[in-house]
């Protein structure tokens, strides 16, 4: 992030303009791989396992090297090596800059100095900035006396470098009363807090549809249901980390399905973060009281469900999907049939999931834990009640640990966990069949 503010400084100041910021930042990517690449190029792990690593960066709150090194796929020495081989964004930065911009060193250091005191940082916060480091970084942007507003923050930004882009810089928190948006996109969290986390955008779009674009790998342009549905879910994955963390210190939060507003205002007390990906504005939107109102009227979300595929002699089995993301079921769908399922229907929710199976009796059928009108558990329960044999996998996000036990209790067979990882759907679903 360093890099990014560095620039922005830099014309500002009409040292660079944005043409050679942009051209200094092309070779700043071209220069610098990523990690696993690193790795794997280097016959230090294999791809299979830099994919699980990436999965597993979804459930975990970790970094990949310390996952790669936590799961024994390589040494802390190992790792050592890949990161003095992958190199410093900030030394790469400033050498590609003195370069481009005929700039001599005394010259890069007194503008250092002057941007350390121009935004007030600290010697500590510039090391914190130089090195990349989020656990340093975001205190000094969006610190709270509601510390959760912090965490949140962190694990946002964390999912926005590993999901969508390392491209990007914040502003310092704001405190707001009032929020007037183009639209708003997240979920609330309800238990030991009541929390409201989304994001919005005011005016500008392209940022909220790259965070959109990127959590999803699709090619979306404009702001619609497509869009809200993919930061909705990008919402969850953040949800499900914190669920997680603050459930180690004794809290319970649960997770409530996806919501989604358009040209309102949000109101009551709240703090948002500023975010800009490629020149434009997203808004972090965290509520810090339980009288906050993301807004009055929502946008139905429904995505239509696509009919059912076609059975044939060579279909490995049939599968019904049920999820209020049109996002999840598409992936799900993808990866089932082009392995050979033939997936008989789709559904939005736990009511249409119950009639769906009735209707289609499939062999295994996928439940969503967080739905609207009826959740994942109830529609199993149901399910169960009609047809005690029915195979029945729960998709969940992290943070969802209590639903998934009471699920397995009450007879699902297995779990797989969001953002999808295409090996552990298939392995899930071959030995639910098998079984």
């Amino acid at each position: 992030m360093f890099c990014q503010l560095f620039g922005k400084f830099l014309i500002e100041k009409e040292i660079i303009d944005r043409d050679k910021y942009k051209s200094i930042m092309e070779r700043l990517a071209e220069s610098r791989a990523k990690l696993g690449v690193i790795a794997v190029a280097d016959g230090i792990i294999t791809e299979k396992q830099a994919n699980e690593i990436n999965h597993l960066q979804t459930t975990k709150d970790a970094r990949f090297g310390e996952i790669a090194v936590g799961e024994g796929y390589m040494t802390e020495e190992q790792l050592d090596v890949l990161l003095k081989k992958q190199g410093s964004a900030y030394a790469i930065f400033l050498s590609v800059l003195s370069e481009a911009a005929d700039i001599s060193v005394s010259k890069v250091d007194e503008l250092l100095k002057e941007f350390q005191k121009e935004h007030g940082f600290t010697d500590g916060d510039m090391n914190g900035l130089k090195n990349d480091d989020l656990e340093q970084i975001v205190p000094i942007f969006a610190f709270s006396s509601k510390s959760y507003v912090t965490d949140i923050c962190r694990l946002a930004l964390a999912n926005i470098e590993r999901f969508v882009t390392s491209d990007f810089y914040i502003d310092r928190i704001k405190h707001i009363s009032q929020l007037e948006y183009r639209c708003l996109a997240g979920q609330k969290l309800e238990g030991d807090l009541d929390i409201i986390v989304g994001f919005a955008s005011v005016g500008e779009q392209t940022a909220i549809v790259d965070i959109a674009n990127g959590f999803s790998h699709s090619n979306i342009s404009n702001l619609g249901i497509e869009v809200y549905d993919a930061i909705g879910e990008f919402t969850n994955c953040i949800s499900g980390l914190f669920a997680t963390a603050i459930s180690k210190k004794g809290s319970m939060l649960e997770i409530t399905p996806q919501f989604a507003y358009e040209n309102q205002f949000a109101k009551g007390d709240a703090y948002v973060l500023p975010i800009h990906i490629h020149d434009s504005e997203v808004l972090l939107f965290i509520s810090a009281s339980d009288e906050t109102k993301a807004g009055d009227m929502p946008v139905v979300r429904k995505i239509m469900a696509k009919a059912g595929g076609e059975v044939t002699l060579d279909s490995k089995g049939t599968v019904v999907i049920v999820d209020d993301s049109g996002m999840s079921r598409k992936i799900l769908r993808d990866i089932l049939e082009e392995a050979g399922y033939a997936v008989l229907a789709e559904a939005t929710d736990g009511l249409e999931g119950v009639l769906a199976y009735k209707t289609y009796y499939p062999d295994i059928i996928t439940l969503d834990i967080t739905m609207p009108n009826m959740d994942g558990t109830e529609a199993l329960k149901e399910i169960k009640a009609y047809d005690s044999n029915a195979k029945v996998i729960m998709i969940t996000a992290a943070g969802q640990q209590h639903k998934v036990i009471e699920a397995l209790k009450l007879g699902a067979k297995r779990f797989i966990t969001k953002p999808f990882d295409k090996e552990e759907i298939l392995k899930n679903i071959e030995e639910v069949l098998e079984g």
